[in-house]
């Protein structure tokens, strides 16, 4: 296949799916995935064989629940809109609200048409060690949940849970420090409640991520609050290294001593995070370098930015030394590149979107989706 291509490898994404039900089986609490960072719907029928629920942020994320996954969803929006609530209750089992506006607002509503739909409110520990503040839902300002101070003293009394997102590809240490925040800010409301959801961001597949741990601290909370249902609900954990984006280069060009390879993939279209974040992702037998290195080839001409074929002029990254001078033709493996990545791809400049395949077991690929010029046209509608 010329055309570039996400493949996700079906064993090592039912290797993380193993881990984390033995993770929830261990600990007595349940994880959820999170659409937010993986949403590739055609392999929902593996998911199944792990979990049994997903969590949503919008209306399409609450179907994709529902109508394909086949559960309705734990659903959390910053902002519920009077066009998309009845649609979104549907669809959902749980409705958590941003704020006690929107409660207030809201809840009746949602639980006449819908009275089993538990109901839940974020909460803002006020407390996050994000060092990207791009990713950070706990600065100074934030528009996510309400702080301890603003909460009232009695819940009203058909919200059934407490929602707390303050993770991003965070380790059990970090969890850890912040469940003292949470406990010390909340706890006052715990007996009110039935479930405390605490968000995503618990990179438990990471390969130095401290399991044990993680199974101790909420074993160890579940001791202090027995009646409390904890739902963890990460994205990244699910598909982290599960598959990588195949590229070629197209073309090489110079400039001030600078070597650009121009690949058929685009970072701001296909890989944004790398921008957003930013992060330099791992190439496929390269060697990261400082930017600088960049210059002069490296001293051997092996050393390359890498460049998208966008027309935007940040659409680059670098640089890299590979084994041997690139030469048109070659391919370029970006690693890791499931997770998020194919949730945040679009298609700015009507640039070739990559297809997506799942490599099976037994080393054969299935394309899942190839896109085409349609897709991009009927955008525009």
């Amino acid at each position: 296949m010329d055309t570039p291509i996400y493949i996700l490898e079906e064993t090592r994404l039912r290797d993380n799916l193993s881990l984390i039900r033995k993770v929830g089986d261990e600990a007595g609490v349940e994880i959820i995935l999170a659409f937010k960072a993986y949403a590739l719907w055609k392999t929902f029928p593996i998911f199944r064989e792990y979990i049994h629920a997903t969590t949503a942020s919008s209306l399409y994320e609450a179907r994709l629940a529902a109508e394909e996954f086949g559960v309705p969803a734990h659903t959390y929006s910053p902002a519920y809109t009077d066009d998309e609530i009845d649609e979104i209750v549907r669809c959902s089992s749980h409705l958590t609200f941003n704020s006690l506006s929107q409660y207030e607002r809201l809840a009746v509503k949602a639980k006449a048409q819908k009275p089993s739909l538990s109901l839940g409110l974020r909460i803002n520990p006020e407390y996050s060690e994000v060092g990207t503040a791009l990713y950070n839902p706990c600065a100074p300002g934030t528009r996510f949940g309400v702080s301890a101070d603003a909460m009232p003293q009695t819940l009203p009394n058909d919200i059934e849970g407490l929602h707390c997102h303050c993770h991003c590809e965070s380790g059990s240490d970090v969890f850890e420090r912040t469940l003292v925040h949470i406990e010390e800010k909340f706890s006052h409301w715990f007996s009110q409640v039935k479930w405390i959801n605490f968000g995503g961001g618990h990179l438990m597949t990471r390969a130095d991520y401290d399991i044990p741990r993680l199974i101790s601290l909420l074993r160890g909370f579940k001791s202090r609050y027995p009646w409390l249902k904890v739902i963890l609900e990460p994205g990244s954990a699910f598909g982290w290294q599960t598959g990588f984006l195949r590229s070629k280069v197209v073309d090489i060009v110079t400039d001030h001593g600078i070597q650009t390879a121009i690949l058929n993939v685009s970072f701001t279209c296909h890989m944004p995070d790398c921008l957003e974040m930013p992060y330099q992702p791992e190439v496929r037998g390269a060697e990261s370098l400082p930017i600088e290195a960049a210059e002069n080839g490296g001293g051997d001409g092996c050393v390359y930015r890498l460049g998208g074929n966008s027309c935007l002029s940040g659409d680059f990254m670098g640089s890299w030394r590979f084994p041997k001078q690139l030469k048109v033709g070659d391919e370029v493996i970006f690693e890791d590149m499931l997770h998020y990545t194919t949730v945040k791809t679009c298609m700015f400049n009507g640039i070739t979107h990559p297809s997506i395949g799942l490599l099976h077991a037994d080393g054969s690929l299935e394309v899942l989706r190839e896109f085409s010029y349609e897709d991009y046209r009927d955008r525009m509608d």
